[in-house]
């Protein structure tokens, strides 16, 4: 990359010319590439030759013969197998990442020091590098060798504290929000020390993410709730702790969502219900009045959503003007008229699957789209034509074939 002004052309994507070593596996790292890949990026993603990323083998569900999980954090990348295990392996890696920009890594902690694979190491040779380290709870600090899941960190983090039905047990989201949120937030370090990088002389640096740091970070309002009161917050259900009424109510054959999320909204919505009397009920008359007497309001809007079914609930809140929604499920999203114009849904041609949906980049850009160009790859698909990029001979190729280095 350069700091060079350019005029992009209608193909250009924003990360084309950066090439990101991925050392990553299972969902933060390889979501974090992802999106580098999807912004344009050459992502190239070393796999052990003896199965590659475990989510290879997390299945059922399949698509095709291919595990689903695997498959839908995996596109625009090469696949190149490499057995870091061998001294010779960890060899052909430091000349892959000579040549990096950035290389993205979740080993348990001091384990890419053991291998000689460290920033330290690897600046020597490119001190441009930027080096991102992913771990469940960072490189320091007394708990920095425990192994995480996700659960784990939703727990640890404080975000099932606050999930689930008031009374009940605790609940995790539904997907690995801890992961993927460390994901982000490691996606958007990279692309702040690349900016860093190319405005000044500076070079490379290491990056720290750790999924309980993005955890802690994104309880946001509601860690501020507890500095401000001293009380930790509880499970409140689909409510909102200082918004009355925003949840979900359940009609006769489902559930609808509504958002009351202003006072000019209030009316409208008694109105919608055709219970105008509670306009000027003291109990009620603003937001504050409402989260205090939240349990008598809950009740009465509870019997009021029961006469209803989902759609003619809908529609009433929507006449009205109030914002309102039923609960989708996966086929209604990707039916969502909403979601297809946005291009939230698209195709990638897959050697042995054919045509492969996806779910498409939320990022939109007016110069230099997004683009899904590459499936997900096969387990060391690209291995021989990545070594020869980087100065490899068929020969010495072959002889680490041969020696299990590669496959």
């Amino acid at each position: 990359m350069t700091g060079e002004a350019r005029n992009p052309s209608s193909d250009e994507q924003p990360l084309d010319g950066l090439t990101v070593l991925d050392a990553s596996r299972v969902l933060v790292g390889p979501f974090c590439t992802m999106q580098l890949g999807d912004l344009g990026a050459d992502v190239i993603k070393v796999e052990r030759p003896d199965g590659g990323d475990q989510t290879r083998g997390w299945h059922p569900p399949t698509y095709g013969e291919e595990s689903a999980y695997y498959v839908s954090i995996n596109r625009n990348k090469r696949s190149v197998t490499l057995n870091l295990a061998s001294e010779d392996g960890r060899e052909v890696f430091r000349d892959l990442a000579s040549e990096a920009d950035v290389l993205v890594e979740n080993f348990r902690v001091g384990k890419m020091e053991e291998w000689g694979l460290d920033y330290s190491t690897l600046k020597e040779r490119n001190p441009d590098l930027v080096y991102c380290s992913l771990s469940g709870y960072g490189e320091w600090g007394p708990q920095k060798d425990r192994p995480a899941y996700d659960i784990m960190m939703q727990a640890e983090g404080g975000m099932m504290s606050i999930t689930g039905e008031e009374n009940g047990p605790p609940v995790r989201v539904g997907v690995a929000i801890a992961d993927i949120g460390a994901g982000m937030y490691a996606t958007q370090a990279i692309l702040a020390a690349l900016l860093y990088r190319e405005l000044g002389d500076s070079g490379g640096q290491k990056i720290d993410v750790s999924l309980l740091d993005g955890q802690v970070a994104w309880m946001s309002y509601m860690a501020s709730n507890y500095f401000a009161t001293g009380d930790p917050p509880g499970r409140m259900g689909s409510k909102h702790p200082t918004i009355a009424p925003y949840q979900a109510f359940e009609t006769t054959d489902g559930y609808v969502v509504v958002a009351t999320a202003s006072e000019n909204l209030w009316p409208k919505f008694c109105r919608a219900l055709d219970r105008e009397d509670l306009i000027d009920d003291e109990r009620f008359a603003v937001n504050a009045d409402r989260v205090e007497n939240r349990s008598e309001l809950d009740q009465i809007l509870d019997d009021e959503f029961a006469q209803y079914s989902t759609a003619e609930a809908v529609a009433r809140m929507e006449e009205a003007g109030v914002p309102a929604s039923r609960v989708r499920d996966m086929e209604e999203v990707f039916d969502n008229p909403q979601v297809r114009a946005r291009n939230m849904q698209q195709t990638v041609e897959h050697p042995t699957i054919g045509q492969m949906k996806m779910a498409g980049s939320p990022m939109h850009f007016s110069q230099t789209p997004t683009a899904i160009e590459r499936h997900p790859p096969l387990l060391g698909e690209h291995t021989e034509e990545i070594l020869h990029e980087f100065g490899y001979d068929s020969e010495t190729i072959a002889n680490l074939d041969d020696r299990d280095i590669i496959g």
